[in-house]
């Protein structure tokens, strides 16, 4: 009697680790999606070129993904996981308003001066190219972006009511952040190891430098 448990034990062990380097080599496959769609967008990747790249059967990362677009869409998710470990939680332990403002804007330049993707911001990369292109990949690029301006406007609504900002439109100030951080990412690209300071400076004129 105890025999049939035996085998079913064996075999749901044997089905849990397949599962398991199936999570893994997607895990590898997306993180390695991201670092390509960072240099060269989103549309430029490819089953075949991400299997060359790394070792593994076309067959295999077909299985994996299916199709480019579930490809590009695990991209997309893997590099906004990377982006909330990277910015969003590490500044969520700032008191809420100008200081988590200010942690949001230090941890973004960090984000992208040691960048943590190869073509540094993974969604300036790739918005310009999906914003007039329906679909499930510009709808989740969309999403993270108007994501992050909701957090920007959120934390500035804040840092107003706790009298630590004027009362400017909140909305236009995330607009006007996320701007001028998108301009130093290109400006860092371009070789104006500078350019990282000039969002400092912005924030400073609207929440004043940090006591």
């Amino acid at each position: 009697m105890n025999e049939p448990v035996q085998r079913a034990g064996t075999g749901t062990r044997v089905r849990d680790g397949r599962l398991l380097r199936g999570v893994r080599s997607r895990q590898v496959v997306a993180r390695r999606a991201a670092d390509v769609a960072s240099v060269e967008g989103l549309n430029g990747l490819s089953i075949g070129r991400l299997a060359a790249d790394l070792g593994l059967s076309k067959s295999g990362v077909q299985t994996l993904f299916g199709t480019k677009e579930r490809l590009q869409l695990a991209a997309v998710d893997f590099a906004q996981q990377a982006f909330v470990e990277a910015v969003v939680r590490p500044a969520s332990a700032a008191p809420r308003g100008a200081a988590r403002l200010r942690s949001l804007v230090e941890h973004w330049i960090a984000y992208v001066e040691a960048p943590l993707f190869p073509g540094g911001c993974f969604w300036a990369a790739n918005l310009a190219d999906f914003d007039s292109r329906p679909g499930a990949v510009r709808d989740a690029l969309a999403a993270q972006h108007h994501g992050w301006l909701a957090l920007l406007a959120g934390e500035f609504r804040e840092a107003v009511r706790a009298g630590e900002a004027a009362p400017l439109d909140a909305d236009l100030t995330a607009f006007q952040l996320d701007a001028v951080l998108t301009a130093a990412n290109i400006a860092l690209r371009l070789g104006d190891s500078g350019a990282v300071d000039k969002p400092r400076r912005v924030l400073a004129e609207l929440i004043g430098p940090p006591v």
